[in-house]
């Protein structure tokens, strides 16, 4: 495997720092769903903080590579969540944030691709290194992979499940193996919400064969986006392809045993179309 160093040089070797995050706290979000989540201050957030009783100032780091456990390969893993330029807030604080992270370009096209594997699991006095000590100490960093696309996580179960229409595309045209069982093993109700107006389509797979996947992969169709739906068909027509693609997301409302039968699972369906009201106020034509 190649060595991190030397996969990653950077422009002030003794100045920067990298950052190995596992979790936001003791019993906090794991690190790689807080990259993953939509809001980018999720992620910057872990990197930003420090114990409350040090100066926060990075050690005087002018730059950090950040990491986040990848935890679907296991412990010694970690994933790229970008580069950064720190800079100290002035005067500096004891307790919160005492500096800022300005994102570079450098890089960039390897966050949430590029994966490391460490010799060993991190600790709470290793999490944080210097990077021109990291080769040279106990983890000695090597290139384990580099995705051909962003890394999307394993399924993050039913009652979590919110995802949006361009990663619901890969996420079924790669067949991602945690997400096919665990949508194929349901039917269910659904909901569409589409980001830029909080309108809601509220739909079902009551009948299908492989549950949610397969009515989902009807939605993720590159020729047709809409799953057939007359409302979803105008809206396309009218703002296009691209509008679905960069604003729809698809949540689970209430899931099912694939032997419950289509009339008690539309009857749901017609249930959640009335309690969000997505007749009047949505998407909805039916």
């Amino acid at each position: 495997m190649i060595r991190f160093e030397d996969f990653m040089p950077v422009p002030d070797p003794g100045r920067t720092k990298v950052k190995l995050n596992i979790r936001a706290g003791s019993g906090g979000a794991a690190a790689w769903d807080l990259l993953l989540a939509d809001d980018p201050d999720e992620w910057l957030n872990m990197t930003r903080h420090r114990e409350l009783h040090q100066n926060n100032n990075m050690g005087s780091a002018s730059y950090v590579l950040t990491f986040a456990q990848y935890y679907p390969y296991g412990p010694q893993y970690f994933i790229f969540g970008g580069f950064f330029r720190v800079q100290p807030v002035i005067p500096t604080l004891i307790g919160g944030s005492g500096y800022e992270l300005e994102p570079l370009a450098q890089y960039s096209e390897y966050v949430k691709r590029l994966i490391i594997k460490l010799d060993r699991p991190v600790g709470r006095d290793l999490y944080l290194r210097w990077y021109d000590k990291i080769q040279a100490s106990k983890l000695n960093p090597k290139v384990y992979e580099l995705a051909p696309d962003t890394k999307l996580g394993t399924f993050p179960g039913y009652q979590n499940l919110r995802v949006k229409h361009e990663s619901l595309q890969r996420i079924i045209a790669n067949d991602e193996p945690s997400w096919k069982d665990a949508l194929s093993s349901v039917k269910g109700v659904y909901v569409i919400t589409d980001l830029s107006s909080g309108r809601l389509y509220v739909g079902s797979a009551s009948g299908e064969a492989n549950g949610l996947w397969q009515r989902w992969s009807s939605y993720a169709n590159l020729r047709n986006l809409t799953g057939g739906n007359q409302e979803l068909e105008r809206l396309r027509a009218e703002l296009g392809d691209a509008h679905i693609v960069e604003n729809f997301q698809y949540s689970i409302l209430e899931i099912f045993d694939p032997k419950t039968s289509r009339e008690t699972i539309l009857k749901r369906e017609s249930f959640w179309k009335l309690a969000l009201d997505s007749r009047n106020h949505g998407m909805n034509m039916n």
